[in-house]
């Protein structure tokens, strides 16, 4: 049963040229674990996908990439997605969203859509398939995290986990906007940021804070289902930069594979 949601929908428009521009308030169900004033990138990264989703639908094409771009802090409260093609296409074509808060750009994300065919006779996956979420207990490693997203996540967890790599699978009951149904697609989709809070390459208390700038999705399935499993690896590197990559899995198998550049910061 859904209980609640991340956000209350307020208003949406388009234009002559067809650009959307739709408008939000976040609740406190979308709250960052980095700042108590900001909104997580999970469900932020949630919400655009949801806008770029149901933007121009076209049969026989698909998400197949997104890019998220994070400019900096995710404002919570009254923000606006505005949303548009800049490269048409028969068989490709690139639309953008534009998050906007407090009159500053938050988050430009980009969306490759493509067509689709029957490839069955060469298909073929590397990404091998994880233990099935039903098979695993919950886990109370992610409440080292504050914030009502980190609060609203059902976790489990593989016993092989350990610091800098390793296997949880995430859900929510949550609705992506308050009196709306939310797709397989965007459930999934907003919550894949966490990945970078999962498999962390430090034991507490964090020495060094490590922020995503992006958000980087490649899908070589369009994923099903309310579970989304996390293969993680974070690694870090020796001048202030490190990268948290995952194998993206749903309850059918692998799906895609996500990357976040991280700025590594001396905290204290």
């Amino acid at each position: 049963m859904i209980m609640s949601a991340y956000y209350q929908f307020i208003d949406r428009h388009i234009d002559e040229q067809g650009v959307v521009t739709a408008t939000y308030r976040s609740t406190q169900h979308a709250q960052g674990a980095w700042n108590p004033h900001e909104q997580h990138m999970a469900p932020a990264s949630g919400i655009i996908a949801a806008e770029l989703e149901q933007f121009q639908p076209r049969e026989g094409m698909r998400i197949g990439r997104i890019s998220f771009d994070i400019f900096g802090l995710i404002a919570a409260g009254e923000f606006s997605i505005t949303t548009r093609v800049i490269r048409p296409g028969k068989t490709i074509e690139l639309i953008e969203s534009t998050m906007q808060a407090n009159n500053k750009t938050c988050i430009v994300a980009r969306v490759w859509r493509m067509c689709t065919s029957d490839s069955s006779e060469i298909a073929g996956l590397e990404d091998q398939p994880v233990t099935h979420p039903d098979q695993l207990p919950l886990w109370e490693g992610m409440t080292r995290w504050p914030g009502g997203y980190i609060q609203s996540l059902i976790v489990k967890v593989d016993p092989n986990h350990r610091a800098g790599h390793g296997i949880v699978w995430l859900s929510n009951e949550k609705a992506m906007v308050e009196g709306q149904e939310k797709s397989d697609f965007v459930h999934l989709m907003g919550m894949v940021d966490t990945a970078n809070g999962t498999a962390v390459r430090q034991e507490d208390p964090f020495t060094w804070s490590f922020p995503n700038l992006d958000l980087q999705i490649h899908l070589y399935r369009y994923p099903s289902g309310r579970w989304l499993g996390l293969e993680t690896v974070q690694q870090y590197g020796t001048d202030g930069i490190g990268l948290t990559s995952a194998i993206l899995h749903d309850i059918h198998g692998p799906f895609g594979r996500s990357e976040q550049i991280l700025t590594l910061r001396k905290m204290g």
